[in-house]
């Protein structure tokens, strides 16, 4: 068998070539992107980071002056990485790419747009997903990736033929039994207790995968309080859950995936024909919570009644037919029902869609922290390491540590209250990242679950999603800074230590500057000094104690005192 090196390689010239053969297979019938108002591009100039350097967020963190410098190298990757739509692509947003091939991807996509937000609107962050939106076919179907240079959509991904749906590449990805790059299987996938939908779908199942729209977008909405851009996303996400539901729900009421979820992991010829994913059915719940949250935001109060008992519903299905009591855990389910042996990371996509209950969340905490599973080195592996499969290098999806299900796992975390853990899973990957970009000056794609190096395979250079830990994961959880834009709030989990705080903040609106010092008379005490452009209210949590402050325009200056006995 071919080494996982030796597959990869081949496979992403393999993606190129496909790119840019010169055929392009249709676009599919119909007007694409009629759900979004945005048609045209108008010519917006590209951020350099030597012009912009003096307005982005700068960091101050004394306790670790090297994650300082792995952000600020991750900005510099980043900027590398902006692009303007060429002609004739359809595209109608400056964007940034994930830097893997040459075409762009929805879920990496998503991912970029988390830390971009920290220095929204001077780059192009959340206009990425704009382009994807353009590209929507008129029954709501989004491809995951879709050709940078042309515009055209990944011509593997087309169902040309007008079949009912199927996946292309099958079950098994790669490269698991990868002997040759004849892999056009097209399988069939079986629909079970329930009528083969008409007509036949746009896309093949390859890129219907890792709804996550909804979840980038009220990200966006966290941080930047835009509420224009929730109204103008409204029609397409509909769109796109409806097609969704149409063309991936079994007869069972959960919902089908392929390889496409995670490339190599061993579960997938599990899924074989039909079977369905942990991560994508308990993406669906999270996708219809997210669409009943922006509903009440934006006063469609019937719609988002409607999606939030779609979620329950879906969430009683998960836990009737996914959840092992004896293994404590979600599993994928096989075309005939019975529950996948393999325990991959996808069983935690139920805690961001909030399907576990509270003694369910308990469990996947504890198997987080159990060290012959997801308790590794490096935190949180994509196979558990006492499963067949289990890569110590990471070998991709085969246990590799991706900044992308980290996010998911800590965000998950945090929805039942086990922020410690969440904040333990952040800093952990903020300190590999640093320390393997010490040893060799960039940032990886993916990293090893078992030692300090990247994963094998991993493409460097990878800014990309990679920048999420050291900007996002740095900002929230390392110097504690948390916007809540809806209510002009800044939560400040202020740990102890050393100087810390971050010039020219940006959320809401705001450019802001904080500065953390400890009290050098008083280990207890920390003065904060701020200057704001305008007013917002500033929640500081130190050592079990909580103080609010209102903030105006100006420069102020608060200070805050440990709570008798207290600890961060």
């Amino acid at each position: 068998m071919k080494s996982t090196r030796q597959v990869y390689l081949p496979l992403v010239a393999l993606l190129a070539t496909w790119a840019f053969s010169g055929t392009a297979w249709p676009a599919g019938p119909g007007e694409l992107g009629k759900y979004f108002a945005k048609k045209e591009y108008r010519l917006e100039p590209l951020p350099q980071l030597e012009d912009l350097r003096g307005q982005l967020p700068s960091p101050i963190y004394d306790d670790n002056p090297l994650w300082v410098k792995t952000y600020w190298k991750a900005w510099e990757i980043a900027f590398q990485h902006f692009h303007q739509p060429g002609a004739g692509t359809g595209f109608v947003s400056n964007f940034i790419d994930a830097a893997f091939n040459q075409n762009i991807f929805l879920w990496d996509s998503c991912f970029m747009t988390m830390f971009c937000n920290y220095a929204h609107p001077l780059v192009p962050g959340i206009s990425t997903l704009d382009n994807f939106y353009a590209k929507q076919y008129p029954d709501g179907e989004i491809s995951r990736e879709i050709t940078r240079a042309t515009g055209a959509i990944f011509k593997p991904w087309v169902n040309a033929e007008d079949k009912p749906l199927f996946s292309r590449w099958g079950w098994w990805g790669w490269p698991d039994p990868f002997d040759s790059l004849e892999i056009n299987r097209n399988i069939p996938a079986v629909y079970k207790g329930r009528e083969v939908p008409t007509p036949n779908p746009d896309l093949t199942l390859d890129t219907l995968n890792h709804p996550i729209l909804a979840w980038a977008e009220l990200e966006h909405y966290r941080i930047t309080g835009d509420r224009e851009r929730l109204q103008e996303v409204w029609e397409p996400l509909l769109h796109y859950y409806q097609a969704l539901e149409k063309y991936l729900r079994q007869g069972n009421g959960l919902y089908m995936t392929d390889w496409g979820s995670m490339d190599n992991s061993p579960r997938n010829h599990y899924l074989k024909d039909g079977g369905c994913g942990a991560d994508i059915s308990a993406e669906m719940v999270m996708f219809a919570r997210q669409l009943a949250e922006i509903g009440n935001i934006l006063g469609k109060t019937a719609e988002a009644g409607k999606y939030t008992r779609d979620a329950d519903q879906s969430a009683r299905l998960i836990n009737r037919y996914m959840w092992d009591e004896k293994r404590k855990f979600y599993f994928d389910l096989q075309l005939d029902g019975a529950r996948a042996p393999i325990m991959t990371i996808a069983g935690f996509w139920t805690l961001l869609g909030k399907a576990a209950s509270p003694q369910q969340a308990a469990d996947l905490a504890g198997q987080i922290e159990n060290p012959a599973r997801f308790g590794r080195l490096n935190l949180v592996p994509t196979v558990a390491a006492d499963q067949p499969g289990y890569a110590p290098d990471g070998s991709y999806w085969r246990g590799a540590v991706w900044v992308s299900t980290d996010t998911m796992v800590i965000r998950g975390l945090e929805n039942y209250g086990y922020n410690d853990l969440a904040r333990k899973i952040a800093l952990n990957h903020v300190d590999l990242v640093a320390r393997i970009f010490a040893k060799t000056g960039t940032i990886w794609e993916n990293y090893s679950p078992d030692s300090a190096q990247p994963g094998n395979p991993a493409k460097p250079n990878f800014v990309g999603w990679s920048g999420l830990g050291p900007i996002g994961y740095f900002l929230e959880y390392a110097i504690g800074l948390r916007p809540d834009a809806r209510h002009n709030e800044l939560v400040w989990q202020l740990a102890p230590g050393g100087r810390r705080g971050c010039e020219r903040y940006r959320f809401a609106g705001h450019v802001v500057t904080l500065i953390a010092s400890p009290d050098a008379g008083n280990a207890g005490q920390v003065r904060i000094a701020i200057n704001s452009d305008g007013p917002f209210r500033l929640r500081v949590v130190f050592k079990g104690a909580e103080r609010g402050f209102d903030v105006v325009a100006g420069n102020q200056e608060f200070q805050i005192s440990a709570a008798r006995g207290g600890r961060n």
